[in-house]
């Protein structure tokens, strides 16, 4: 099963996350199949950058979100609140 899941970058204590499709049996760092944005919770004010079009075309395809990036998905009004 595919997620759309956060994997973290950056340095100690200064955090980057890039919003990855992945298998979810794969670690959290691990090897993902795409790139459709990244977060930044440091910047202020926090740096959401989101594919839309690569984000919807990952959900039809069946690829669940998780809490986190369904939470950035619904603040960037990619998709809509249920």
């Amino acid at each position: 099963m595919v997620k759309l899941r956060l994997t973290r970058m950056g340095a100690k204590k200064s955090p980057f996350y890039r919003i990855v499709a992945i298998d979810s049996r794969k670690a959290r760092d691990g090897e993902y199949i795409d790139q459709i944005g990244y977060y930044d919770p440091i910047s202020d004010p926090k740096k959401i950058v989101i594919d839309g079009d690569k984000a919807k075309e990952w959900i039809a395809k069946g690829a669940q979100p998780t809490d986190t990036v369904l939470g950035l998905l619904i603040s960037q009004g990619i998709i809509e609140k249920k």
